[in-house]
């Protein structure tokens, strides 16, 4: 039987005893997720590709740690990238403060961010996420996994170590605050405007 036949419970037995091979079936099953979860946390595509791969490093380091206890690794795999990417964006704060007090440039500019579409993007992300950092750090966390990411409740209440009824609760707590602080956000901007609307119906 090959590594596609197994489920990532499997295959990460399989990696617990240094089956590296498992490993890359894992990446190619997950990477796309991860990716995209890292980027709706970060707001930057170029921020999302350095944190991806170190959620993949991250579970080679702590394959005999830890365990995988549902059928699926994703749970886990973005549990892993949550918590990193609120590393990053803690040093990123503090890098920015440093540069804003020396009086030197914000941000350097990155050839690879060039592309409208990926800037567009990422406003359309900074925007959002300036709203969901009003939440309280258990909806964020929760609306991540189960409305952008798709994890199921249960998987989700395994992953982040709360009962699922508490999950559903923080989920729906979570979009009523948030589409609340994007409504006054965007009446703030433009009171004529409707197009806080779109991304509320993608979340």
């Amino acid at each position: 039987m090959g590594v596609t036949d197994l489920d990532d419970r499997e295959l990460w037995d399989r990696m617990a005893r240094g089956d590296s091979q498992s490993l890359g079936e894992l990446f190619d099953r997950h990477h796309r997720a991860v990716y995209n979860h890292c980027f709706r946390l970060t707001a930057s595509w170029a921020i999302a590709e350095d944190l991806a791969s170190q959620v993949f490093i991250e579970t080679w380091r702590q394959r005999s740690r830890t365990g995988v206890r549902n059928a699926s690794a994703r749970p886990w795999l973005l549990t892993v990238a949550t918590n990193l990417a609120r590393n990053e964006l803690r040093a990123l704060g503090r890098w920015r403060r440093a540069v804003g007090r020396l009086g030197g440039p914000e941000t350097v500019p990155d050839p690879a961010d060039d592309v409208a579409a990926r800037i567009d993007d990422e406003r359309g992300m900074t925007e959002l996420n300036r709203a969901l950092r009003r939440l309280p750090r258990a909806e964020r966390e929760a609306l991540a996994l189960c409305v952008w990411s798709e994890v199921s409740y249960a998987d989700a209440a395994t992953a982040l170590n709360r009962a699922e009824s508490t999950v559903r609760s923080q989920v729906s707590r979570g979009r009523a605050r948030l589409v609340h602080e994007l409504g006054e956000s965007d009446e703030q901007s433009n009171p004529a405007s409707g197009r806080i609307r779109r991304p509320i119906e993608e979340l």
